[in-house]
């Protein structure tokens, strides 16, 4: 049986990844993928907007990143995608992105629960000590319940952040959670398996095992991502992330390409 494609890896272009696309495809032949998905983050309008980010500029070198491994990897099945940040007011730019590639996919991710606050960027950890973390879960499952209702997406990404620094509210947040699954499959986008938490200070998979549980109920899809920011990383925990699916009931993930889906079983 062969693994479930990794969805979610950067490139060096994000300014904190190292090792090109092919170190990245390298890695996953030896590992025994027959598939994977480049997803870096994308422009913003504004270049100055974060330091975790390729320039608008560079965003047809990325395409030919990745163009370059597929051509030197013809083994493997290579995505081109982007981790694509969801703002309210943001769209006619996501929409723009949309329309410059033929991309694989997009993975809708809220990293800003405001326009200056990114909840995981270590540079601003102290923002937590002056916010209720019920209060900052609650702003960041809206934004992602929009970022799901509003049709620009094929995945969303890590879809409990908030928890990545341990920060994890003590009031009952189910009504969120079941607000953005009702969303997710009302308009076809899948959740991914996000392996990078078990890489941070919160050691749990995003998302965590309740929302998994409630999103099977809802018959939402998912897809598997290690978000890997080097090579070693790619397929990292992929175990953990299988096991955790199927103990839920999950069978199948989505394999996408030029925006089309259609489920796999893993």
């Amino acid at each position: 049986m062969s693994l479930p494609p990794d969805y979610h890896m950067h490139t060096p272009l994000c300014r904190h990844a190292s090792g090109e696309p092919a170190d990245y495809a390298r890695r996953a032949v030896e590992l025994g993928f027959t598939e994977i998905g480049f997803s870096d983050h994308s422009p913003m309008p504004r270049d100055d907007f974060d330091e975790w980010r390729m320039f608008n500029s560079q965003l047809d070198e990325y395409v030919e990143k990745v163009r370059r491994a597929q051509r030197e990897f013809p083994q493997l099945t290579i995505r081109l995608a982007m981790e694509v940040d969801y703002l309210p007011g943001h769209e006619d730019w996501i929409r723009d992105l949309a329309a410059r590639h033929p991309w694989d996919y997009f993975i809708g991710s809220v990293h800003y629960v405001s326009e200056t606050w990114a909840i995981d960027d270590p540079s601003k950890l102290s923002e937590w000590k002056h916010r209720d973390a019920f209060e900052v879960w609650s702003v960041y499952f809206d934004w992602l319940t929009r970022a799901a209702e509003s049709g620009l997406f094929d995945i969303i990404g890590h879809a409990d952040l908030p928890k990545k620094f341990g920060h994890r509210p003590t009031k009952d947040c189910t009504p969120l959670y079941e607000r953005f699954l009702t969303a997710a499959k009302k308009h076809n986008c899948a959740i991914e398996l996000n392996t990078a938490g078990l890489r941070k200070d919160c050691k749990e998979i995003y998302p965590n095992r309740q929302i998994l549980e409630l999103a099977f109920a809802k018959g939402v899809p998912i897809t598997f991502g290690s978000d890997a920011h080097k090579p070693e990383e790619v397929g990292m925990s992929f175990a953990e992330a299988i096991q955790l699916a199927r103990s839920v009931g999950y069978k199948e993930c989505w394999q996408l390409s030029k925006r089309q889906r259609q489920s796999i079983i893993f």
